[in-house]
């Protein structure tokens, strides 16, 4: 009897792991896809160059990740088109006593970005990433804003690689 139960749990111990596997977990639809190019992508916003910044912390972040390796257009199976659509700025925390001033600023950017092929077939539907941060004022607004920029584009690109990779 006291086998049976040993038997027992090491079957049922070994069948719970049978779903696992080690490596990337990709989405169905982007089975056959092992390597992508990422264009610089488009700015639509008002804030001058940009999409350098944005371009090279996506890909930077997905080599970090491993599920998919960077090449150029010739080489890739898909290809990563990306737009920043907007970078807003907005007022989180107020002097105490002036309404008016400003002490804490809330920086959010979007992406727009689609998965295509090679021969321009859409390999996935657009989707957004978002990337936050807060940073707080000195004398110079647009200085300290500039400082902000790389934490929300590493927060963005975090969220872009693990929509893609993840497959949510």
């Amino acid at each position: 009897m006291k086998r049976f139960f040993s038997a027992a749990l090491i079957v049922f111990g070994l069948t719970g792991c049978m779903g696992y596997h080690i490596g990337p977990a990709k989405p169905y639809y982007l089975r056959d896809v092992q390597s992508i190019s990422v264009p610089t992508f488009k700015n639509s916003t008002l804030q001058p160059r940009i999409e350098v910044l944005v371009t090279g912390t996506v890909i930077k972040q997905f080599q970090q990740d491993g599920t998919f390796r960077i090449v150029g257009d010739d080489e890739a199976d898909a290809i990563l088109k990306g737009e920043i659509t907007a970078l807003t700025r907005r007022p989180t925390r107020s002097v105490r006593g002036n309404v008016l001033a400003t002490t804490e600023f809330g920086l959010t950017m979007r992406v727009r970005y689609s998965l295509v092929d090679r021969s321009g077939k859409q390999l996935s539907s657009p989707s957004y990433a978002l990337g936050t941060t807060s940073f707080f004022v000195g004398r110079d607004v647009n200085a300290d804003e500039r400082q902000a920029l790389p934490l929300a584009t590493e927060e963005l690109a975090t969220h872009l690689v693990s929509q893609m990779s993840e497959g949510w």
